[in-house]
């Protein structure tokens, strides 16, 4: 019988090292852009999203959004939208990503708080439903189904 990882590699998924966090999260090592950071993979957050300062760091092209978030502990807050992104997870490659621009103090001063590092952004369920994503949580992976095809 296979093990989880052999059977998803063979399906042409490719495995991410996660780290739990000391707040009990997964952090995992991306690019958008060509450029690293710091995410917090969250299953409940509905889009993707990144700090107002992500701008500069990622190069980003942004446009005002007239949707307000919401999420972990604040409401009502401004957005702005960047799309065309390169977002880049391990070896996992996604062009035209539409990402989230929000005031993400709240959730760093939370995790500053609890002695953990600040994040540059949230991984949510749209990128991890377009990689198709499953998460072993026992051995702290995170795969993603490529969406090309080997040759």
């Amino acid at each position: 019988m296979k093990n989880l990882h052999d059977f998803l590699l063979e399906k042409e998924y490719v495995k991410v090292k996660l780290h739990l966090t000391k707040t009990n999260h997964f952090e995992i090592i991306a690019k958008i852009n060509g450029i690293k950071g710091i995410f917090i993979v969250d299953t409940g957050a509905s889009s993707s999203c990144v700090g107002f300062e992500a701008k500069d760091i990622f190069n980003l092209k942004v446009k005002d959004s007239g949707i307000r978030a919401a999420g972990a502990g604040a409401i009502d807050m401004l957005t702005q939208v960047s799309k065309l992104n390169t977002l880049k997870i391990g070896k996992w490659e996604q062009k035209k990503t539409a990402l989230i621009l929000f005031d993400l103090t709240h959730v760093n001063t939370a995790l500053i708080n609890h002695n953990a590092k600040p994040v540059n952004g949230i991984i949510g369920a749209d990128i991890l439903k377009k990689g198709k994503a499953i998460i072993d949580y026992e051995k702290k992976y995170l795969y993603l189904k490529n969406a090309t095809k080997k040759k």
